[in-house]
C-alpha cells in the first residue's frame, strides 16, 4: 500500500499505527490497565518498523509520569505534534474528551495518510474538523498542524493565517479565496500574481456554496464529493448498556435482604 509523498513516515509505520491506535482503544473499553496493553500490542508490531521501539519508550514514560502525551512529545521526529496534542486534550481533566476517540482520531487520520487519495487538503480538513466537533482549543491546535512535516511552507504560512482570523473570517472563505476556483472567477490584476491556491476546483465551488453556513455542512460536503475522511463522534451512552449492571446490583440488594429476613426468622440476626 503505496504512502503519500507528503508523509513523513513510510506506509508501513502508518499501517502499524492503525492497529496500535485501534487495539488500545479496544482494549481500554475493557479497563485493560495500559501498561499491560502496551506490552501485549508491543509484540504484536511489525519488528522492522520503527513503532515497537517508539512503544517501549512510551511503556517506560507511562510508568514513571503515567501519561501518554508527555511521552509522544519527546518523540516528535516520529509522533506528529498533532498527534501529541490529541493526546494531550484526551488525557486533561478538564476536558470532556474521551481517549477512547482521541485514540479513534489518530487511527482514522493513519488510516487516511495510507490511501493513494491523500491531500494535504484533506489532512487539513480532517484536523480541522477535529478540533471544532471536540471543541479543542483552535490557538493551540492550529499551532500544531502548522507544525506537522506533511505541511510545506505555503500551507504552514497559511495554516497560521487561518489561526489569526478564525473567528473573524470563514473557514469557507479563507478556503475559497485559496482554491483555483477563486483565480478562475477572479482573475489578477495585470503584473501580479494571487497566492499559490492550496485547493482544486471542486473545493473552492464547495467552500463557495457553503459560505454563510454552519461549517460541519462544509466538512459534510466535502465527505460526500471528493470522499474526504469523517472525524469519529462522541457515541452516546445507550441506556440499555447501563441496564444489566443496575439490575444485577438490584438482585444483589435483594438477595441481601432476603438473607436478613431468612436470619431474623430463625431467632435473630447474626452480626
Amino acid at each position: 500500500m503505496p504512502t503519500t509523498q507528503f508523509s513523513p513516515l513510510p506506509a508501513a509505520e502508518y499501517i502499524e499505527q492503525i492497529h496500535f491506535f485501534t487495539v488500545l482503544g479496544e482494549r481500554l473499553k475493557q479497563n485493560t490497565p495500559a501498561q499491560e496493553v502496551l506490552a501485549s500490542v508491543r509484540e504484536e508490531l511489525l519488528a522492522t518498523t520503527k513503532l515497537p521501539m517508539a512503544v517501549d519508550f512510551l511503556l517506560a514514560e507511562l510508568r514513571h509520569q503515567g501519561l501518554f502525551s508527555r511521552a509522544m512529545q519527546q518523540l516528535q521526529h516520529y509522533f506528529t505534534p498533532f498527534q501529541c496534542y490529541v493526546m494531550s486534550e484526551a488525557e486533561c481533566d478538564r476536558r470532556r474528551f474521551d481517549l477512547r476517540i482521541g485514540l479513534d482520531i489518530l487511527a482514522r487520520e493513519a488510516r487516511y495518510r495510507t490511501e493513494a487519495s491523500c491531500t494535504r487538503g484533506g489532512l487539513f480538513l480532517y484536523q480541522f474538523e477535529t478540533l471544532c466537533r471536540n471543541r479543542l482549543g483552535y490557538d493551540e491546535g492550529l499551532t500544531a498542524m502548522a507544525q506537522d512535516p506533511s505541511y510545506d511552507t505555503a500551507w504552514q504560512e497559511w495554516i497560521l493565517t487561518v489561526r489569526r482570523q478564525i473567528g473573524i473570517v470563514e473557514l469557507a472563505d479563507l478556503m475559497y479565496v485559496r482554491s483555483d476556483f477563486y483565480h478562475q472567477r477572479q482573475p489578477a490584476p495585470a503584473h501580479t500574481e494571487h497566492p499559490r491556491a492550496l485547493f482544486g476546483l471542486q473545493e473552492g465551488r464547495i467552500a463557495w456554496a457553503n459560505r454563510r453556513k454552519d461549517p460541519l455542512l462544509l466538512f459534510a460536503a466535502l465527505q460526500r464529493q471528493l470522499g474526504y475522511p469523517q472525524v469519529p463522534r462522541t457515541r452516546l451512552a445507550d441506556p440499555e448498556e447501563r441496564l444489566l449492571p443496575m439490575l444485577a446490583r438490584r438482585v444483589e440488594q435483594l438477595a441481601a435482604r432476603l438473607q436478613l429476613l431468612e436470619e431474623q426468622q430463625r431467632g435473630g440476626i447474626q452480626l
